[in-house]
């Protein structure tokens, strides 16, 4: 069965592209590559029950074993060796990307407290990452059951040739931008 943000894609966004930025060959059309989220773990110096309580949590989001990401050099003035674990990350693709994008945007995204959408700025090759503060709002994670609140970046990776391509696609997925405020308001 085909993930419905994915269906979605194919009937309706992507003829939108098509339409809107005058691409001819379906191939060329912009689209989703992947979905990278990454959990830095602040104080696994000191503690490595963090690493592993973070790449229990980031397992249950994603849906699939993240890597552990080690430190690529020692810095003395953070008590950190090269090689030492500091993060985990899960790289997503195919099924389990859509799925993920559509959990995030349908039902994660709306339970953030006081939410008014998420920052517009892309990365100027139409890649989007978005920061959450916490894992809590993922309805994966028993609030009772977590060990420490940790935040986590999610990187949508695109086909997009520009910002204008990548933010247009987006938003047709169903990402929740930022409207910009009125100068009267």
């Amino acid at each position: 069965m085909q993930p419905r943000l994915k269906q979605k894609y194919q009937e309706e966004i992507k003829p939108k592209l098509m339409s809107e930025f005058g691409i001819a060959n379906v191939m060329a059309v912009p689209g989703l590559k992947k979905i990278v989220i990454n959990m830095g773990c602040k104080g696994a110096v000191e503690n490595k029950a963090l690493v592993d309580a973070a790449a229990k949590d980031l397992a249950m989001i994603a849906g699939q074993r993240p890597t552990v990401r080690l430190a690529r050099r020692s810095i003395a003035g953070f008590k950190l060796r090269q090689g030492m674990p500091i993060g985990v990350a899960v790289t997503l693709r195919g099924a389990h990307m859509w799925e993920f994008a559509d959990r995030l945007i349908n039902l994660v995204l709306p339970r953030i407290r006081d939410f008014r959408g998420v920052n517009t700025r892309l990365d100027g090759r139409g890649n989007y990452t978005l920061g959450l503060a916490e894992q809590t709002v993922f309805p994966e994670i028993e609030f009772d059951k977590i060990e420490f609140a940790q935040g986590m970046d999610i990187t949508f990776v695109t086909t997009a040739e520009n910002d204008e391509q990548g933010q247009f696609l987006l938003t047709e997925l169903g990402m929740p931008f930022r409207r910009p405020e009125t100068a009267n308001a």
